[in-house]
């Protein structure tokens, strides 16, 4: 294996590393985001009510809930790559086969069985990624597979506007099969690390080591709360910003227009992320983020015009998400190998199950309430994100460095 000779070289083996967890991520998000272009068409045609649609949200966050934890113990059981792309097999004939699904209870049962494999996916991949580079530079090479991410979006989005108006919802999951490519790729490029398959433990994927101790348990339920408002953040901008600027506020944007410049602004803020992670450590990454977060949603209420909106979107986006990819740096060396890929599963689909009801939260509120109302609910959640973030020890720059 050709060795770096540069600090920030990558050998071939880590290339490929980055190439096949970035790709299987990017391709999941794609896969995920399908159903949120498609939903007024699948409603439309089934005639379905409010809950019934947002019912098939929840089923596929379930199943991602219990396919992380699952997968998570497999792959620190019998390894990560085999466990990898089991994963991505799963949720890509899951989305393909949406093409077949005629009646809500068929896309109920697609869904859920996509939900499963999405949810093993993510923590494994980060897993890899945590073994196969230096903790120095985790937090870059994190970032780039969360940037990969949110080029997934763009690539479900462009693919949506092109197929939805030709050729109909079913044929535009079609394409979710197109991660099974990866797999092969993977299982004929990537080999189980040298920290797996020297790990002499003897529980390796045993659930019960994330609360072994009171410590460790505070720690990752602490590292569970910030998941929960680091997803509710997310899906409380994605969903609902757009709709209560308009109605609200009076603007139009389009919503596309909307998401590519939050998802361009959450792609700078990755990358600034991980290289402040790295460099200055998680308190202070996580600390300036969250904090910018928390006043950031207040400045949304200020557009007075469809491109100020464009660029607080952005900027909103660039703090609000930024943070996403550091969760599986932090994670990843917070816990040993034996329960690594465990522990990163289990955290971050707990943030996504729970943290995915902020849309149906954020709903009551503007039924009942007003704007200011849901910037203040948002905002709490990142402060609340914030204390619970300072509180872990582990987190400290001294006790972080020598972990």
């Amino acid at each position: 294996m050709k060795i770096a000779t540069k600090q920030n070289q990558l050998d071939n083996y880590q290339a490929k590393v980055v190439a096949s967890t970035a790709s299987g991520f990017g391709l999941e998000n794609m896969d995920v985001m399908f159903l949120s272009f498609a939903l007024s068409s699948i409603i439309a045609e089934l005639h379905l009510s409010g809950t019934q649609a947002g019912l098939i949200s929840t089923i596929t966050n379930i199943g991602m809930l219990l396919g992380g934890i699952f997968f998570g113990i497999l792959a620190d059981k019998i390894g990560r790559i085999k466990t990898f792309s089991h994963t991505i097999f799963i949720f890509a004939f899951a989305t393909a086969a949406m093409f077949f699904a005629h009646s809500l209870t068929a896309i109920y049962i697609c869904r859920f069985i996509a939900g499963i494999g999405a949810g093993g996916e993510y923590g494994i991949g980060m897993t890899v990624l945590a073994e196969s580079f230096s903790k120095e530079k985790l937090g870059r090479v994190s970032s780039w597979v969360g940037v990969a991410g949110q080029i997934g979006a763009i690539l479900a989005a462009l693919l949506a506007a092109l197929v939805l108006p030709t050729l109909g919802w079913h044929a535009l999951f079609l394409f979710g099969v197109i991660p099974v490519i990866i797999t092969f790729f993977i299982r004929r490029h990537l080999r189980e690390s040298t920290t797996f398959t020297n790990s002499s433990k003897k529980q390796n994927g045993n659930i019960k080591q994330l609360f072994a101790t009171p410590k460790i348990a505070y720690q990752t339920i602490a590292l569970m709360v910030m998941a929960i408002v680091q997803i509710a953040g997310y899906f409380g901008l994605m969903n609902w910003l757009p709709t209560i600027m308009q109605k609200q506020l009076n603007l139009t944007v389009g919503s596309s227009t909307w998401m590519i410049a939050t998802i361009l602004g959450m792609c700078a803020g990755m990358m600034t992320f991980g290289w402040i992670l790295d460099n200055l450590g998680p308190r202070l990454a996580f600390g300036i983020f969250l904090t910018a977060s928390a006043i950031g949603v207040y400045i949304l209420t200020l557009p007075s015009n469809v491109w100020s909106l464009i660029v607080v979107g952005a900027v909103v986006g660039y703090f609000s998400n930024g943070m996403f990819a550091g969760y599986g740096a932090i994670v990843s060396r917070l816990y040993p190998t034996e329960v690594r890929a465990t522990a990163n599963n289990v955290i971050m689909n707990v943030g996504r199950c729970i943290g995915g009801f902020s849309s149906l939260a954020i709903g009551y509120i503007l039924d009942h309430y007003n704007i200011m109302t849901v910037m203040i609910f948002i905002s709490t959640l990142y402060i609340i994100s914030l204390i619970v973030m300072l509180t872990i020890s582990n987190l400290k720059a001294a006790n972080f460095k020598n972990i």
